[in-house]
């Protein structure tokens, strides 16, 4: 089972790679939930308050981000593969996410959630509304 999505985000690349790269920065896209990420590959990442656990694998800084990523929901040792890929598109960002390797019963639930907790959100706080 794998998820696909292409949002655009009004902000440039090395914006959005800041929200999703930077502890301040994403905590702020949340509304305020605590979140521990690492800034080197191999580093821990911790999402929404410990509802989110994983690792960074991969960090090109305004360009890619893949980690490994799980819901506390899940299984014990249940990871997912998450990439996100940022491309300029004028003063935008085009951003193609790819996930793979969740638990086929979590995948409508991850679908609407990527929309409701990360791109609605990224967009509101980057255009300042």
């Amino acid at each position: 089972m794998a998820i696909h999505q292409e949002i655009d985000i009004g902000a440039s690349p090395d914006v959005v790679y800041a929200v999703l790269t930077r502890s301040d920065e994403f905590a702020r896209m949340t509304g305020g939930r605590a979140a521990d990420i690492a800034r080197d590959e191999g580093g821990a990442i911790s999402l929404f308050g410990g509802d989110i656990e994983g690792r960074n694998i991969e960090l090109v800084p305004g360009r890619r981000i893949v980690q490994a990523w799980r819901s506390r929901a899940w299984p014990e040792g249940v990871y997912s593969i998450i990439r996100f890929e940022l491309a300029p598109a004028g003063k935008n960002t085009r951003l193609v996410f790819d996930q793979a390797g969740h638990p086929e019963e979590a995948s409508a639930m991850l679908e609407g959630g990527w929309h409701q907790m990360y791109w609605q959100p990224m967009n509101a706080m980057v255009s300042g509304s």
